[in-house]
């Protein structure tokens, strides 16, 4: 199984948390693919692969200025994604309650809207809390990948 990690930053924080999660799962997956949203548009998601949405919050709630063509595409060229399996991993910063974590949620939205089936719930990670997400999102990750395994051994 191939994970694609698709990931939209301003900061570069959901790269870093990606780049940790392709270093400490790639034991539990045959490739692990790190892909900046930059440019990136629907037909990203026609390769036969499990997704990673990895997404940090801009402005008021807004996907990062890397994603917004990818987001955009959803909407503007649809098609059914069904046989898209998908995780998210979406940063923000709590202190903006009204849009926290946004970034990844509205992606999340967007996806299931198209048929996608998303695994296990959307993982969010406050800034304000103190924590290192890389550290915080590898543990996850370990526990969303073995859960995403799991479901497509059951499919097959």
């Amino acid at each position: 199984m191939k994970l694609i990690i698709l990931v939209g930053t301003m900061t570069s924080t959901a790269d870093y948390v990606a780049q940790a999660i392709q270093m400490d799962c790639a034991d539990l997956v045959e490739e692990i693919e790190v892909k900046l949203m930059d440019g990136l548009e629907i037909d990203i998601f026609d390769e036969d692969a499990l997704y990673l949405i990895c997404s940090s919050t801009y402005g008021f709630g807004d996907v990062p200025d890397n994603a917004r063509l990818l987001y955009e595409s959803l909407d503007s060229s649809p098609k059914y994604l069904g046989h898209v399996r998908y995780g998210v991993i979406a940063l923000g910063d709590r202190t903006h309650l009204n849009t926290f974590a946004f970034g990844g949620k509205k992606f999340d939205e967007r996806l299931q809207g198209l048929g996608a089936q998303r695994v296990g719930e959307v993982w969010c990670h406050d800034a304000s809390a103190g924590t290192m997400p890389e550290e915080l999102a590898t543990a996850w990750c370990r526990g969303w990948l073995a859960q995403a395994m799991a479901r497509a051994a059951t499919a097959a």
